[in-house]
């Protein structure tokens, strides 16, 4: 059974990119969860409804046959036989992701969908990363961290990536998806036993620095290392 190490964060905090470098690094599989939302509100438009419509939503999950693929290299995204790993950051799909993630529903089954992915991952250990893993998906975890930056250095990074995107835009954006993700889960503030790593003044390869950190020393008091 794999391990989890948990790890979550707002929009702009490094968490996809460095979750990536660790579980390239360390030999360990990768947990987009965001993916899962993506795909499934995919689902949904494809479908010709509205992830607005709860009822639309709950019957596309009823008859969702989601494949996430684990390698860091390879995280091929497909419902049914169909690949939409491209298809769900399109603008259209990334509009549409906070319909689905609000229905609690929706929720419980994505989550003990994630958990059944790990328990059967052939790899020592997964990083999973979204909004509430540290606390809802995975509140057991021996590795829980929450990664953030402060919001005027989330948005820059978040525009240094869509280059196509006006920064006052982007960062227009960003504060709204935090607002609208943050009705439905606490992710800018730890639960007791989550260890918070502040990327603020942090370069890339530091962060991954920090929280291999805190891996290592979670995973020694675990194994009474």
């Amino acid at each position: 059974m794999s391990e989890f190490i948990a790890i979550d964060g707002p929009a702009g905090s490094g968490k996809s990119s460095v979750s990536k470098a660790i579980a390239r690094q360390r030999g360990y599989g990768l947990l987009d969860t965001g993916a899962a939302y993506r795909a499934l509100a995919w689902y949904v438009l494809e479908q010709g409804a509205d992830t607005d419509d709860v009822d639309a939503v709950l019957a596309a999950a009823s008859d969702f046959d989601l494949r996430l693929g684990l390698d860091p290299d390879d995280r091929t995204v497909a419902v049914g036989d169909t690949d939409i790993t491209t298809t769900i950051r399109e603008s259209r799909v990334s509009g549409a992701v906070s319909g689905v993630a609000r229905v609690p529903a929706v929720r419980e089954q994505v989550n003990i969908f994630f958990r059944s992915l790990v328990a059967n991952a052939a790899y020592p250990a997964v990083v999973v990363e979204g909004r509430d893993i540290t606390t809802v998906v995975a509140p057991d975890a021996p590795v829980r961290i929450l990664l953030t930056a402060s919001p005027e250095v989330r948005a820059a990074r978040r525009a240094g990536e869509l280059t196509s995107e006006n920064a006052a835009d982007v960062a227009e954006a960003l504060h709204k998806r935090d607002a609208s993700d943050s009705a439905v889960v606490d992710f800018l503030n730890a639960a007791d036993g989550v260890e918070v790593v502040d990327t603020t003044h942090l370069d890339f390869p530091q962060t991954i620095d920090a929280v291999l950190a805190v891996i290592d020393r979670k995973q020694g008091a675990e194994h009474g290392r």
